[in-house]
């Protein structure tokens, strides 16, 4: 039979761990106080989707460092693998204009599979050697904020992952939630109502500051401006 998977839940502690890097030792989550973290897994070193995947992160690292939100990629591959990788693809590797590109996140050494493991990343029935695309969403007080998996023949879509974060980050500093297909500046949703007499009162005020659609689905407009993390 095959192993079972445990993968940690969203709003669950993430857990602990201690890892060697190519940027050298890091400690999680002592190394990442106050910070949002995308932890990500790729199948292996030199296979050409994580090889354009890695690029795009790269290139989008000053983007998310700007949401205060740092970086970590893993394989279960050494430190010489992943720096030969990294070279190759900054020496030689050109993808949609992108290149010259120095992947400069810590990249997880994770020969011995124990991070795979403690993160659900590796599923037997997908490969018993490699992690599948997994990809953590991390909030500063370390918990588990958002899971997203792809198959190894699927490169992730990287406009979504800043698009998710942003949304996060949203809900958290205005106490909002976020619509279908929400992009920032487009209209937000404001909570339900937790009682009758409150659903009553809030259509019948709804007005310039906010508009509902029926008494459990109100909208209310947040500027780009006022979201936490824009510049």
């Amino acid at each position: 039979m095959a192993e079972n998977v445990h993968i940690p839940l969203i709003g669950e502690d993430a857990p602990a761990f201690q890892a060697e890097t190519t940027q050298g030792i890091i400690k999680f989550p002592e190394d990442y106080k106050g910070k949002w973290l995308i932890l990500f897994s790729h199948p292996a070193d030199f296979t050409p989707v994580c090889t354009t995947e890695f690029i795009t992160f790269a290139s989008m690292m000053g983007e998310f460092k700007a949401l205060n939100c740092e970086l970590m990629g893993l394989s279960i591959d050494s430190t010489f693998s992943h720096i030969a990788w990294l070279r190759t693809i900054k020496e030689k590797i050109k993808f949609k204009g992108m290149e010259n590109v120095e992947v400069t996140f810590p990249v997880i050494a994770d020969i011995k599979m124990e991070v795979a493991k403690t993160y659900g990343m590796l599923q037997p029935q997908a490969s018993d050697t490699k992690a599948v695309r997994a990809v953590f969403f991390i909030d500063p007080k370390a918990k588990i904020r958002a899971i997203l998996y792809y198959p190894l023949s699927t490169g992730r879509n990287f406009a979504e992952l800043k698009r998710l974060l942003i949304a996060m980050q949203t809900a958290d500093a205005h106490q909002i939630a976020t619509p279908a297909d929400w992009q920032p500046g487009d209209d937000v949703i404001i909570p339900p109502p937790g009682s009758c007499g409150v659903a009553k009162d809030r259509v019948e005020k709804a007005g310039t500051d906010y508009y509902c659609l029926d008494w459990f689905i109100c909208f209310k407009k947040l500027a780009k401006e006022a979201i936490f993390g824009k510049k």
